[in-house]
């Protein structure tokens, strides 16, 4: 039997989606293409109308080119909108983030794998056999979704270095922020943890299975331990406390986290990263500044827009003011070396010219490695959908507006990456496709997120020291190994306007 998980959305939901291929491959299923698969799991995104509409086409093709597949859907589409997805041709189950504990359980039945691991893997109160007998007669799909989460968290499977170098671990589900454009908390509710000693669970295991780098993702990671009972007399469960643990309890090289809002940036997680994530001082004669640590010098701090108004419609909980503040101290503690990322939105209901002026502006005054630009997508549900009835910002606009961003964006990171040529930078290698490896090149990642083309052939999953040489034509670095070099690597200048 064989299954294949297509993937949308965040790093949380890529998380989810690596869970579910976990299990099913530990359960005996083999991976496929969807074309030839038993069951299609598809993991879907909800954020925007876009991401609804790949879901659908992804679903309606997967059955085209394969009628005797089961498809189960899964995701926030799947909680927001079970009925609309189950009307589709091939569904046979719908699974909401409310129970997608139970997705592989359902996708090892559809799949016709005789296998005791689909009842070992679900709370023993729940018989998945009895629940696909009890689908939905109408059109034999089953639906699971309710507004109580009980069953949301895949952490069972033991995260391994496989198929993913660098695998996601969620340790955080949920949102409680409210924003107005946002229908998160609809599809994953409230903000929930990972208890600690789960998360030591899995670093200990992935370390031990020889992994090098783990990826730290939630839907508000900033928010892990909130949720969590202090026990007396020992500290308050937060994030920065979880890294800490990490790093004293176990041997794992490198830790990097995914999206942190600005404002769960605090003084404590800001001076992890000057302890175990900053540039370190070289000879003082040289000025020379090198990179690498346990915790990755990169930070992705979600902006959506640089104009105060415009953060308040959101209902943003901080001012652009907060924001430069906390860059400004990421950088102070990790170095010229950091790369910055961030989420941009363009066509915010009642967004003028001059507000996205005021956005345009606060990101060149920031010194971003890359960005993430969306244009504003009304979703049912939100206080963002009357607004966009009441103040749409015109499609010509926002089409104008996507590609000023894009101009912007593209050169804040040629000039963030030129930044290293000559430099040296840790990296990780990864799975080289097969063209490129005909090229006697490897693909890794940079500590602090540059992607590069090593001039070696290496297997992935090693941690390398690379001397930066040139670009591709793409704009990645290109690299050889530092032990190749003897030239010494440029002093690193003084950043201007960082206070």
């Amino acid at each position: 039997m064989s299954f294949h998980v297509e993937h949308f959305g965040c790093r949380a939901a890529r998380a989810d989606g690596e869970a579910v291929s976990d299990m099913l491959r530990s359960a005996g299923l083999s991976e496929r293409s969807p074309s030839s698969a038993d069951v299609v799991v598809v993991n879907t995104c909800s954020v925007t109308a876009e991401a609804d509409r790949a879901a659908r086409a992804f679903i309606r093709r997967a059955h085209r080119l394969n009628p005797a597949a089961r498809i189960l859907v899964t995701g926030c589409y799947a909680q927001r909108a079970p009925e609309e997805l189950a009307s589709l041709p091939g569904v046979a189950a719908v699974v909401g983030n409310s129970h997608k504990a139970l997705a592989p359980a359902i996708a090892l039945q559809l799949s016709g794998a005789e296998s005791q691991h689909a009842q070992t893997q679900s709370p023993a109160t729940v018989s998945v056999q009895s629940l696909l007998a009890n689908a939905n007669p109408a059109h034999q799909t089953l639906i699971l979704a309710d507004d109580r989460f009980a069953h949301s968290f895949l952490e069972e499977a033991q995260l391994m270095p496989g198929a993913q170098t660098r695998p996601n671990l969620k340790i955080q589900e949920g949102c409680g922020n409210r924003c107005s454009f946002c229908v998160i908390p609809q599809t994953r509710g409230s903000s929930r943890s990972l208890s600690a000693a789960t998360v030591l669970r899995q670093v200990r295991g992935f370390v031990a299975a020889g992994g090098n780098e783990l990826v730290f993702s939630g839907i508000n990671l900033g928010r892990w331990g909130s949720d969590l009972a202090s026990t007396p007399g020992a500290p308050r469960p937060t994030l920065p406390w979880l890294v800490r643990q990490i790093f004293e309890q176990t041997d794992l090289p490198r830790l990097r986290l995914s999206s942190i809002e600005p404002m769960d940036w605090d003084a404590d997680l800001i001076a992890l990263m000057a302890e175990f994530g900053g540039g370190i001082p070289g000879p003082p004669a040289t000025g020379l500044r090198r990179w690498g640590g346990r915790l990755a010098c990169h930070a992705h701090l979600p902006l959506q827009s640089g104009s105060d108004a415009v953060l308040r419609r959101m209902h943003r909980r901080y001012r652009p003011w907060h924001y430069a503040d906390k860059v400004h101290a990421l950088i102070r503690a990790a170095g010229p070396g950091l790369t910055l990322g961030a989420d941009v939105m363009a066509g915010f209901p009642g967004e003028t010219e001059r507000e996205f002026e005021e956005t345009l502006e606060f990101i060149r005054a920031l010194p971003f490695g890359y960005l993430h630009l969306f244009p504003f997508s009304p979703r049912p549900g939100t206080r963002a959908w009357a607004l966009h009835a009441a103040q749409p910002v015109p499609p010509a606009a926002v089409e104008e507006r996507m590609a000023a961003l894009r101009t912007l964006a593209a050169e804040k990171s040629a000039t963030h990456r030129r930044y290293f040529l000559g430099r040296e930078l840790d990296a990780i290698t990864l799975h080289t496709p097969p063209a490129l490896a005909s090229l006697d090149r490897t693909s890794a990642l940079t500590e602090n997120f540059l992607p590069v083309e090593l001039a070696a052939q290496l297997p992935a999953n090693r941690l390398v020291r690379l001397h930066i040489t040139g670009f591709t034509p793409e704009g990645a670095l290109q690299a050889v190994e530092a032990a190749q070099v003897a030239a010494p690597v440029p002093a690193a200048p003084q950043l201007l306007g960082l206070r």
